[in-house]
């Protein structure tokens, strides 16, 4: 029995331990997720200072994680840990595509592949946001750039048919950002055929005008 005890010991050791590192990383993928709120928030803003404040505590955050479970790659690979990394991937991208700058590849982020194309169907969202807070104005040529790039973003979600063990539950993310995206295609075509009706209704008032002013300038 004296042999189970210590058996008994070693273990709760290991317990702490691990207990120790996934309280540690929960703490760090909090504060991982909240930063990447505050930098797409700033960015929809075009508070580009701010943004960049919050993406590199962001990526600060990223780094002492992943490395903070070098020794727990299972808790490294747990959900909460691949969530918040799977948001830096969404504050980034969305970022860098809104202010039409290069897009940031899986290695330039040290992500998974399947935790990148995650968070790459959540940048789908962000952009119907933009796009929408855009047409608020009226419409706009940014948003047929923006749409574009969500539809290239579903072509390339599309062609991962891979099981969701693999791809970790893709499928559903992509099928969200399709309905996101007809929607978004609705608003734009929406917009489009009022700003046309107002144009031909500018065009039409003016026409009525010179033709009033010509009778006038007639009888005159």
């Amino acid at each position: 029995m004296h042999k189970l005890e210590q058996i008994a010991e070693q273990i709760r050791k290991t317990f702490e331990v691990r207990t120790s590192a996934r309280d540690h990383a929960l703490a760090l993928a909090r504060r991982l997720t909240r930063s990447c709120s505050l930098a797409i928030r700033a960015v929809h803003r075009d508070e580009t200072d701010v943004m960049n404040v919050h993406l590199a505590e962001a990526r600060q955050l990223a780094d002492t994680l992943r490395d903070s479970l070098l020794s727990h790659p299972d808790l490294f690979y747990a959900g909460y840990t691949q969530d918040a990394l799977k948001e830096f991937v969404e504050a980034n991208v969305t970022c860098a595509l809104i202010r039409n700058e290069p897009l940031q590849t899986p290695d330039e982020l040290i992500v998974e592949p399947a935790t990148y194309l995650n968070g790459l169907a959540e940048v789908v969202g962000e952009l119907r946001r933009r796009s929408l807070d855009i047409l608020r104005h009226g419409y706009s040529t940014e948003v047929e750039r923006l749409l574009g790039i969500m539809d290239e973003i579903y072509s390339v979600l599309v062609t991962m048919d891979y099981p969701d063990a693999i791809t970790n539950g893709l499928r559903r993310q992509t099928d969200l950002a399709r309905s996101i995206i007809e929607k978004t295609r609705g608003d734009i075509t929406f917009s489009l055929q009022g700003e046309h009706l107002t144009q031909a209704i500018s065009r039409l008032s003016n026409q009525l005008n010179s033709n009033q002013i010509e009778g006038q300038e007639g009888k005159g």
